[in-house]
């Protein structure tokens, strides 16, 4: 099963960013050092904030949740995507990013079991 459920925005500040939404919505923030935090907003979608320069996307950054990440990879090669950003670990899972025929740059990842 594949389902998005994340967005990555770009951010000057992942702190303001967070704070702004905890203050506006009443969403909670999770601070993951000094440059990325997560905001859950309640819903079946969470936002992520990145504010290292060298990581960040250009574009929000969708991500696709599944439980087979190896699968996901093989699936998005064969249609035609290209890996942009090998698989890595991150608190929680591990994710991939991947560049579709049309030029979006999207994500897959997968929870740690």
């Amino acid at each position: 099963m594949y389902e998005i459920d994340f967005v990555e925005f770009p951010s000057s500040s992942a702190a303001d960013s967070s704070r702004f939404f905890e203050k506006a919505f009443g969403w909670t923030a999770t601070s993951y050092g000094p440059t990325y935090s997560d905001v859950q907003s309640g819903g079946a979608v969470s936002f992520g904030f990145q504010q290292d320069t060298a990581e960040q996307t250009a574009a929000p950054l969708v991500t696709i949740r599944t439980g087979d990440l190896d699968q996901a990879r093989g699936s998005v090669e064969a249609a035609g995507g290209v890996v942009t950003v090998e698989p890595f670990s991150f608190p929680g899972g591990r994710r991939f990013h991947f560049r579709e025929p049309g030029g979006a740059e999207l994500a897959v990842w997968s929870p740690d079991s």
